[in-house]
C-alpha cells in the first residue's frame, strides 16, 4: 500500500541525517528508508534528497513509500540439496527458480520455508522473513549458498561476506568472444531511475562494485567464463557483463534478446564458496556441480561453433 507523508523538522532534530530523521518520523526501518530515499522518494520543495542530507529546522520533507505486506513465514517440506551441515551452519546448492526468502508475490515455497522445516523454527537474524540468511542469490541463479543456524554463526558469516573475506566464484555463459583472457571490471552500481527492478552503472552516485573474470572457453558467438566477486552488489555480474557488451545468455533483465537455450532465466551459476568456519575458524571450500540445464546450454553453444 502506498504511503505519502510530509514531515516538518523540529528544532531538536535539526542537523540529523535524512535517513535517521525519516526512519524515526515514519516508523519504517532505516534500511528500508535508505532504499526508498535512493529511489528518489524523499524531496524538499520538489528537489530529490540523498540519505546523507542534513535536516534544518522548519524543513518540510515529503516522503512516499510502499508499505510492505506482512507475511507469515512457515516451515514447508521442500527438498534441499545439502552440501554440508553442522550445528552452526548449512551449505546448500540452491536450485534455479527458487526464491531465497518470502516477499509479496512469493509468500511461500522459498529457501527460507525449506530451511525452517529442515533446521527448525529458531533460525537466527533480525528479520523474521529472512531467518538464517546471510547472503542471497537471484531466483534464477543456481548454486552454493550458506545459511546460519545460530546467532554466533549468523553475525560471523555476515561479517565474512560483508567484508569480502569469503570468496565467491560463479560460472556464466555470455554473448560474444571476450578479447582479454582475464580482467577486472570496476563500475559503481545503483538502482535504475527508470526501472526499480533493474540496476545500472552509476559512476557518481552508485556503490563500488568489482568483478574479476577469467575466460575458460571461447566459442564462435559465446564465451564461458569464471567470475569472482570482490563486492556483492545486487545483479552485479549481470549488470557488469551487459555493460561491457557481453550480457549473460538469456538474462531477462539485461540480455540482448531471449535466446533459444534450454534454461529458465540467466545462464549463471554460483560455482564455489570459500570461507572460514564461523566457530572453529577452519578454512572451508564448497562447490556446487554445474546443473544439467546449464551444461546443455554450454553444449549448444559449442555445437553452434561447428555449424
Amino acid at each position: 500500500m502506498k504511503q505519502e507523508r510530509s514531515y516538518i523538522v523540529p528544532p531538536e532534530l535539526s542537523g540529523e541525517r535524512l535517513d535517521l530523521f525519516l526512519a524515526g518520523a515514519s516508523g519504517v526501518g532505516r534500511a528500508a528508508v535508505q532504499k526508498w530515499i535512493r529511489g528518489g522518494c524523499a524531496q524538499k520543495k520538489g528537489k530529490v534528497l540523498k540519505n546523507s542530507y542534513r535536516t534544518a529546522e522548519g524543513d518540510q520533507i515529503d516522503f512516499h513509500w510502499e508499505e510492505e505486506e506482512k507475511i507469515q513465514t512457515c516451515p514447508e517440506p521442500i527438498p534441499l540439496t545439502i552440501l554440508y551441515e553442522d550445528e552452526f551452519m548449512i551449505v546448500i546448492d540452491k536450485a534455479r527458480g527458487m526464491v531465497v526468502h518470502p516477499a509479496p508475490g512469493n509468500p511461500c515455497g522459498t529457501l527460507v520455508n525449506a530451511l525452517l522445516y529442515h533446521c527448525g523454527e529458531n533460525l537466527p537474524g533480525p528479520d523474521p522473513q529472512r531467518p538464517g540468511i546471510v547472503h542471497r542469490l537471484d531466483k534464477d541463479t543456481s548454486g552454493v549458498m550458506v545459511a546460519a543456524k545460530t546467532e554466533q554463526s549468523f553475525y560471523r558469516l555476515q561479517q565474512e561476506i560483508g567484508s569480502h573475506e569469503a570468496r565467491k566464484c560463479y560460472v556464466a555463459l555470455v554473448h560474444g568472444q571476450m578479447e582479454a583472457d582475464e580482467g577486472v571490471i570496476r563500475y559503481s552500481l545503483g538502482r535504475s531511475p527508470k526501472d526499480r527492478m533493474k540496476w545500472t552503472v552509476e559512476p557518481k552516485t552508485g556503490r563500488p562494485a568489482v568483478t574479476h573474470f577469467h575466460v575458460l572457453e571461447r566459442m564462435r558467438k559465446y564465451s564461458w567464463i569464471l567470475c569472482r566477486l570482490e563486492t556483492g552488489r545486487t545483479h552485479q555480474i549481470r549488470v557488469h557483463m551487459a555493460h561491457i557488451g557481453h550480457p549473460v545468455v538469456q538474462d531477462p533483465l539485461y540480455g540482448w534478446k531471449k535466446d533459444d537455450f534450454p534454461i529458465s532465466g540467466q545462464a549463471l551459476h554460483s560455482r564455489s564458496l570459500d570461507l572460514f568456519h564461523p566457530v572453529t575458524g577452519e578454512a572451508m571450500h564448497f562447490e556446487a556441480p554445474i546443473p544439467d540445464d546449464l551444461l546443455k546450454c554450454l553444449e549448444e553453444a559449442r555445437n553452434d561453433s561447428k555449424t
